[in-house]
């Protein structure tokens, strides 16, 4: 069927599929000298075909990581101002994909059909490192609700059911639940937050759920997410990381770090004047993908911070070759800053609100240095006491910081435009913040 379908649709998923499979055994020396081929590839195509590259008239190097150090960053501004210039085919030739604006930025990429079918072969390729085999039945959240004849046709054929992952209304989702009980032989798979919510469910219902493995993209799965799904549904779960701009950046497998998908990509982590920070230190995420040449993305800042694992710290023993990222930390807008320069991250405040069940949903919005504000949804259970003990609980880890915080009870609280729960709202400039 996958045959047929590469024939009709004019792609190469099955090729691209057996491709990827080859690289999940190859030895790390073979690994690094793919990636650096298909470096000095990109880069040479993108100078020579991308009118935008082309103006910028870099000089050529024997040594393409020198090479890729003469490029500059590309931002999301910038990637929006010349859209067009990056092109190295017609727009009527390609595929249009719009990123989700949660860093508040939407942009828009364009794709062949070989390169989408290759960033999917790599997905599936991923799902097979937990277990997973085209056929298998499959639970699945997504944003993309209105399926149409070709996704439905695809839904039927691989066995899977889909759910719209905005809102979740228990009442939806009970009916979809329900039938999964006593199933043998399912994964699960979706956005970190809609996986979590399913579990709240299933958990609430008393519902004995089992998944062969749940894998979470799209969000940041954060510890009690975790925890939550491994209890209820008793299964393992794998986090991969990828975006919208056709990155395929990595999954995790047998370890807590990520696995580096060096084939598709070369990862940067930089400090805020666009320079390397030493394995071990949060930075940017600067990203060179090595599988687009319809619209080459050279040095791409994601909007994401991460950290690199140190050598030193690489396990003995691991499955696979590749490098490994040792954490993804959230987006720059997923930090609170102090006045004395100190850095707060989201797993800063989750930590601390994961033992408040009095709280069912938070959010923390920062519109000046020195102060936050932390509007919350309580639960029935909820008293004035614990607004005071979670304070006291910020202080012993804020110390002498001086960090005025307030907080607001609310209704609701609203997701960003693609559907996820945003924990930190920072609002300040980011060149003073």
């Amino acid at each position: 069927m996958l045959s047929i379908g590469d024939k009709i649709l004019s792609t190469d998923f099955t090729k691209r599929l057996d491709q990827h499979r080859a690289y999940s055994f190859m030895a790390q020396s073979d690994l690094q000298e793919l990636q650096l081929d298909k470096l000095a590839a990109v880069l040479d195509f993108a100078s020579s075909k991308s009118p935008y590259y082309k103006n910028l008239k870099i000089s050529s190097d024997s040594d393409p990581e020198a090479w890729l150090k003469r490029f500059p960053v590309l931002t999301k501004p910038i990637l929006r101002k010349h859209s067009d210039a990056l092109l190295t085919r017609p727009k009527n030739e390609l595929l249009l994909y719009s990123t989700s604006g949660s860093s508040g930025i939407q942009t828009e990429v364009y794709v062949d059909k070989k390169e989408q079918a290759n960033f999917r072969a790599i997905l599936i390729n991923w799902w097979e490192w937990t277990g997973f085999y085209l056929g298998k039945q499959l639970l699945q959240t997504g944003m993309t609700p209105q399926r149409g004849v070709i996704k439905k046709a695809k839904d039927v054929l691989t066995r899977t059911t889909y759910l719209n992952a905005f809102g979740l209304p228990e009442d939806e989702v009970l009916p979809y639940l329900r039938r999964m009980e006593g199933r043998e032989a399912c994964h699960l798979g979706g956005y970190a937050s809609s996986l979590y919510v399913l579990a709240k469910i299933a958990k609430k219902h008393d519902l004995d759920v089992r998944f062969d493995a749940a894998i979470a993209w799209g969000d940041h799965m954060f510890d009690h997410y975790q925890t939550e799904i491994q209890t209820v549904f008793k299964t393992k779960v794998f986090e991969n990381y990828g975006m919208n701009e056709g990155f395929m950046v990595g999954q995790k497998k047998d370890l807590d770090s990520f696995y580096l998908y060096t084939p598709n990509v070369y990862l940067e982590i930089l400090d805020d004047n666009w320079q390397s920070v030493p394995d071990g230190e949060m930075g940017k995420v600067v990203l060179t993908k090595l599988d687009g040449f319809a619209m080459p993305l050279i040095r791409y800042y994601t909007g994401d911070l991460a950290i690199k694992l140190p050598l030193t710290e690489y396990p003995p023993e691991r499955s696979l070759a590749f490098p490994l990222l040792k954490k993804v930390v959230g987006r720059d807008t997923d930090l609170v800053r102090t006045s004395s320069g100190k850095t707060l991250i989201v797993h800063f405040f989750t930590g601390i609100f994961e033992f408040y069940p009095e709280i069912r949903q938070f959010r923390v919005i920062q519109n000046e240095l020195g102060s936050i504000e932390i509007e919350y949804i309580p639960t029935f259970e909820f008293s004035p006491e614990t607004l005071d003990k979670i304070r006291k609980d910020m202080g012993k880890y804020l110390a002498d910081e001086e960090l005025l915080v307030s907080f607001r009870s609310v209704d609701s609280i609203p997701a960003t435009k693609s559907g996820k729960p945003q924990i930190i709202q920072s609002n300040l400039d980011r060149e003073t913040g």
